[in-house]
């Protein structure tokens, strides 16, 4: 019977030592950069930072960046990089809170296309011409 507790009291430890390396590991990769491209909290000093990430699919991902007091919208995609926004006014106090779980896109109008000719169409005025 003591041999069972002996090893139960092994084991336990042996587990409790591999998660306290797995969680050093993940401290040490998150100092590094490595890992979760999360949301970054802004230390006193620092002029830029992260406010949000949305990944789009697998390849693509909107950020939301603060320089100062200006937010910038960027897409980022494996083999490019888009600004969508620049020189967005940073949200103060109340305002931030309530927006951040939103991102208002503004494309571009678009410019009426002309509708194409049908297959039926061409052979109708190459036939009359």
């Amino acid at each position: 019977m003591e041999i069972d507790v002996v090893n139960y009291f092994k084991f336990l430890l042996s587990l409790l030592f591999v998660l306290g390396l797995i969680g050093g590991f993940a401290l040490f990769a998150k100092r590094l950069g490595l890992g979760n491209r999360g949301p970054v909290k802004r230390k006193k000093g620092k002029r830029l930072s992260i406010i949000e990430t949305i990944t789009l699919d697998s390849k693509r991902r909107m950020v939301l960046v603060r320089r100062d007091d200006a937010e910038h919208l960027i897409l980022i995609g494996s083999t490019s990089e888009q600004v969508i926004e620049t020189g967005l006014a940073a949200p103060r106090g109340d305002q931030e809170r309530a927006g951040a779980d939103t991102i208002q896109l503004h494309a571009p109008p678009v410019a009426p296309v002309a509708p194409m000719a049908s297959v039926a169409d061409i052979k109708r005025s190459e036939a009359v011409g």
